[in-house]
């Protein structure tokens, strides 16, 4: 057997039907980094025999949880309860490291294995959780363990108040993908263990990530209680590469940090009663917030006008947030800087010479606003292009730009053509908002990044034009967002890579 490990273990879960594939997925965990397995033997189909868990749980690779979880609590045991505690109990004469055993179930019996007493809660984060948690922590059990359904991720921040709480090694999770943080977080605070499922699909609970996301890509051997913590708020949240950049860059500069995503309903209220758990809790360590749809209007209110960079003031939205060790808090916008350093570096030109310059905006939205109120600080000539003729008025007269309807963009006259609409972005490539690249333009911009090379960018390369691919924009954004929060130069290439790696692993 591996030996004991001191840190929080990374326990996964075993979710076979078969005993003989659940002892050789105990081999595939130990060999891909899991200090703990957990056999769940309500997964097999029939119950194991004696012999059958014999050979399951004697000389595994890894240290051995043994679980049979009833229905009543997420499992998949149907038999009696009596058949249920036998199973358990036998599993236990086998002598794995663990049993776990529900809260209700303890009971008067001896046990031949320690004790994880637990408590699971699928439906919500209960007003009593805390009290639950110190009913385990006064038990005879040797380790606690708490889950609950998580609303949002200010539950998550509960889970971290149960873990600091505790008097003996506890486990507590918040399920879901709202409350994925305190599956990542778990070793800042010391817990007992966390879970991580061997493969995409064989999840034992909901927001479990897999060995592999933890291990590579929070960096789960670096986190510790010394880590500094920042996250990217959004919904949907699930496939944001922001996590995967800035982590990379956090292990390229040698940072003691993690980035973890956040997905937060929409409403102000949703945004603003997580901002309000996060900053009573300074001891979170919490230094940065990346802020995406829909969210990045409630960002800039929460933050206030005040604490914001002008220009994202007159955006009226705020990407960024810095936190600082008292809690102060200041907002920023890396969306305009990171298009314009985009489009001018492509145009090898300062931003002022962007001064007269006539741009056709293809769109109104979010990225639209910012990079149109970007051009006309820079004094540019914009025109709006937008299917809804009002919002793109609404737009221009915001900013003093013009405004015409999307069909009339096929004579526009423009030295720079810049594409916001979401024509063209992945899996509908082969569509583009323009047919035609007129001989006017001199330079394409489409913020599109998935695929980085778009329609509307092999037109305009056909047609002689420079182009700027969304690729450009997405790096320059976050590598804003680093060098705000660090106040050290980014690792610019390395994050870049990052996302075309990505783009390219998600075609494949």
């Amino acid at each position: 057997m591996a030996a004991p490990v001191s840190r929080t273990r990374l326990i996964c879960p075993l979710t076979s039907a078969d005993a003989g594939a659940m002892r050789r997925d105990m081999v595939a965990a130990a060999e891909r980094g899991a200090d703990t397995v957990e056999c769940r033997l309500d997964y097999l189909d029939p119950p194991a025999d004696r012999e059958q868990l014999q050979r399951l749980l004697q000389n595994p690779p890894a240290e051995i949880i043994a679980t049979n979880r009833p229905v009543r609590e997420g499992g998949r045991f149907r038999g009696d309860e009596k058949q249920r505690l036998n199973l358990l109990h036998e599993a236990a004469r086998c002598g794995p490291g663990w049993v776990d055993v529900e809260r209700w179930a303890l009971g008067e019996d001896a046990w031949d294995a320690p004790v994880i007493l637990s408590h699971h809660d699928f439906e919500k984060c209960a007003g009593d959780v805390e009290a639950v948690a110190a009913s385990l922590d006064g038990s005879p059990a040797a380790v606690n363990k708490i889950a609950f359904a998580a609303a949002g991720p200010e539950d998550a921040l509960r889970a971290f108040d149960i873990l600091r709480a505790s008097r003996k090694p506890t486990i507590a999770l918040a399920m879901g993908e709202a409350g994925v943080m305190s599956r990542i977080l778990a070793a800042k605070f010391c817990a007992f263990g966390t879970f991580a499922a061997l493969a995409p699909g064989t999840e034992s609970a909901p927001g479990q990530p897999t060995l592999d996301e933890l291990k590579n890509l929070y960096r789960w051997e670096h986190i510790g209680p010394a880590t500094s913590v920042y996250g990217v708020i959004g919904c949907p949240v699930a496939h944001s590469m922001s996590p995967a950049i800035h982590n990379a860059a956090f292990a390229a500069a040698g940072l003691d940090a993690v980035y973890v995503p956040l997905l937060i309903q929409p409403g102000a209220e949703n945004f603003n009663r997580f901002m309000d758990a996060l900053l009573a809790r300074p001891w979170m360590d919490w230094r940065g917030l990346s802020v995406t749809i829909p969210h990045k209007e409630n960002a800039l209110a929460y933050v206030g006008a005040e604490c914001c960079e002008p220009l994202a003031r007159a955006i009226g939205a705020v990407n960024t947030i810095t936190i600082g060790p008292d809690g102060d808090l200041q907002g920023h916008n890396t969306d305009y800087a990171a298009a314009v350093d985009a489009l001018t570096g492509a145009m090898d030109i300062s931003r002022e010479e962007l001064s007269g310059r006539p741009v056709a905006l293809l769109g109104a939205g979010g990225a639209a606003r910012a990079i149109v109120a970007a051009l006309r600080h820079y004094h540019a000539e914009v025109t709006i292009y937008n299917r809804t003729f009002a919002r793109g008025q609404r737009l221009a007269a915001e900013f003093g730009a013009r405004a015409e309807p999307l069909d009339a963009a096929k004579d526009l006259d423009a030295e720079i053509v810049i594409n916001c609409t979401p024509i063209g972005m992945h899996p509908n490539v082969d569509v583009s908002p323009l047919e035609r690249i007129p001989p006017c333009a001199k330079v394409v911009f489409d913020t599109i990044y998935n695929p980085i090379e778009t329609r509307l960018l092999r037109l305009a390369a056909d047609a002689g034009a420079r182009t700027v691919s969304g690729l450009e924009m997405f790096t320059n954004q976050a590598v804003a967002q680093f060098e705000i929060w660090t106040d050290r130069p980014a690792p610019r290439e390395v994050m870049r890579q990052v996302v075309i790696d990505r783009l390219r692993a998600a075609r494949a």
